[in-house]
């Protein structure tokens, strides 16, 4: 039987339960998410998914990530709502999919971990998964797991052995309008152009998790804890002098109240320039290579390859500025002596990460 994956804490406790209602079954998982962005999240998911596969000795086939043909597909649909009709598209889609490559493979028939997910309609997708079976002269095999206190089982088997749990589908769409309703930034989707690696973002997810792999090889004791903390991200920055842009690098946690500032600088102290409005201060690449010993030429190539998020962090602390100050630090190539224009969209918000620790 060909099982399609959708992620794994849906599979893990569905492939569980085949694995006893089918003992004679052999199960090979197909994990087909062309609807998962960004492409780092869709990283991420196959990524705990071979692991799943690996701790339940199942074998596992990577689908393409043909995003280009999934959005053609819901092209029009942007704005459905969950269980609408982007999604039966979605289903319809992946269960082609699924269906052909079973086919393909002689399997007599196939299903989808998508049958244990709370958020989706169970008839929706038995209606979906029929319709493509017959198509290719296999059956659809449409389990209800959730029953029974199947869904509290299955919570509680992803906790027990520490699971990613993701929080949306991994539909774009379905994310914007997720996070609209819960009044929260879709910061799924910011990717610096500096790559910085950004508080609670995927990329830092995924580096945790491929640690996490790695420990469990070398068997390290470990344990994934969760923490609450002040995030923060920078959708957009930008220095004037005299009316012309002038490269210049935001530091972490630099926020402006009303996104728009302007002045001159007033005063320095040691090495800091302070501007005569906002909290606003400066200091030269000179500064910044000295205090992080780094050997940056100029501000553009600080811009486009900085320090870790948390080396900049550190960075404030430097210069003196205390851990609950959120003001402006713009890193130059040199401090302006003219009139200054600066624009600054971020955000803080409270927000809670993942922290993988040694035991």
């Amino acid at each position: 039987m060909l099982v399609h994956i959708c992620c794994s804490v849906d599979s893990h406790y569905f492939l569980q339960k085949l694995q006893e209602e089918y003992p004679k079954e052999k199960l090979t998982g197909f994990f087909y998410d062309p609807n998962i962005h960004p492409y780092s999240e869709y990283y991420l998911r196959l990524l705990d998914v071979k692991r799943s596969c690996k701790m339940l000795d199942i074998d596992l086939i990577e689908g393409d990530y043909d995003v280009e043909n999934w959005l053609d597909a819901v092209r029009g649909l942007e704005h459905e709502p969950e269980k609408g009709s982007r999604c039966a598209v979605c289903f319809d889609r992946r269960f082609e999919v699924s269906a052909k490559k079973a086919a393909e493979l002689g399997e007599n028939s196939y299903t989808s971990t998508l049958l244990t997910s709370p958020k989706k309609s169970l008839k929706q997708l038995q209606v979906a998964g029929d319709a493509l079976a017959l198509r290719e002269g296999i059956a659809f095999v449409a389990p209800d797991y959730r029953k029974a206190s199947g869904t509290q089982e299955q919570n509680i088997l992803a906790k027990e052995d520490a699971l990613y749990r993701q929080d949306y589908c991994g539909c774009m769409f379905g994310l914007n309008i997720q996070r609209d309703q819960q009044s929260k930034l879709a910061d799924e989707l910011f990717v610096p152009i500096s790559g910085q690696v950004q508080p609670e973002s995927i990329e830092e997810r995924i580096e945790m998790y491929e640690k996490r792999w790695k420990m469990e090889e070398h068997g390290i004791p470990h344990k994934i804890i969760k923490q609450r903390f002040l995030n923060w991200r920078l959708s957009m920055g930008l220095l004037r002098v005299r009316k012309e842009v002038v490269p210049a690098h935001f530091l972490p946690y630099s926020t402006l109240k009303n996104e728009y500032t302007r002045g001159k600088i007033e005063y320095h102290i040691g090495k800091v320039h302070h501007m005569n409005r906002d909290e606003v201060r400066f200091i030269t690449l000179a500064y910044y290579n000295a205090l992080q010993s780094t050997d940056y030429t100029c501000v553009q190539e600080l811009i486009y390859n900085p320090c870790s998020f948390s080396e900049e962090v550190e960075l404030r602390s430097k210069l003196g500025v205390t851990p609950y100050d959120l003001s402006i630090i713009l890193v130059v190539d040199k401090i302006p002596e003219k009139k200054i224009e600066i624009f600054c969209q971020s955000k803080t918000y409270s927000d809670v990460k993942e922290v993988l620790i040694t035991l």
